[in-house]
Order: C-alpha cells, then structure tokens, then sequence
C-alpha cells in the first residue's frame, strides 16, 4: 500500500470511528508512543524518546480535558490520568525505562478496561 492510500485509510478511520473507537484509538497511541520511547531510550536516541513520551503527554492530557465531572467516576479518571502524566514528565526528564514502562502499564490497564466498557455496551445493545 503506497503512503497516499495508506494515509487516506487512516484519515478516513478516524473520520468515521465513534467518541468511544477515537478514544481506544488514543489510547493505542499513547501505548504506542511510548513503546517507541522505551526502544529510544535503550539506542541512546534522547530525542526520540522526548518526542514520543511528549506525544503520549498530549493524549494523557487530552483525556483528562475531555472528562465529564458530572460523573463521580470522572474524578477517580482524573487522578490516574495525572499521575500517568507525572510519572511521563518523570520518565522524559531521567529518560528511565522503569518510571516509563510503569506509566505504560497504567495506559495498558486503561485501554483494556475501555475495551471491556465498549464490549458490555455492544452486548446492552
């Protein structure tokens, strides 16, 4: 697949996916970044590594600018959100694989509790 195609696909995904797919989407990105950052860090590239742990800082704060406080659980979101994003900014300053691979772990565990939320909300339908 040439790039033109493969970017169109992927613009078109995206222009077409529900709240609930954009949002597993970021999620997919941040996981993502921050796999390219940890790869970063191992090869010594510290510019790579602040770039995509920069990029997983945006979707952190990105989900914590979307939450709808009119739901109690959004307060509980809130403060996991922000401590993924301290232990991001942490792991971009000392560029260690440990404080970055934890705050992936807590992006993991995210995703795939939304994932179960879409999933108990397509078998209600």
């Amino acid at each position: 697949m040439n790039y033109n195609a493969a970017a169109a696909y992927k613009n078109n995904s995206i222009q077409t996916a529900s709240k609930a797919e954009l949002t597993l989407m970021l999620y997919e990105g941040a996981i993502k970044f921050c796999n390219i950052a940890l790869m970063a860090i191992e090869k010594n590239d510290v510019e790579q590594a602040h770039t995509n742990i920069v990029k997983a800082q945006k979707i952190i704060v990105e989900f914590r600018c979307t939450l709808d406080f009119k739901y109690p659980v959004a307060k509980d979101f809130d403060v996991v959100y922000e401590y993924i994003y301290r232990r991001l900014v942490e792991a971009n300053l000392k560029k260690d694989p440990e404080i970055l691979g934890e705050a992936l772990k807590y992006i993991r565990e995210m995703r795939d509790t939304w994932k179960e939320v879409m999933k108990a909300n397509k078998a209600g339908k």
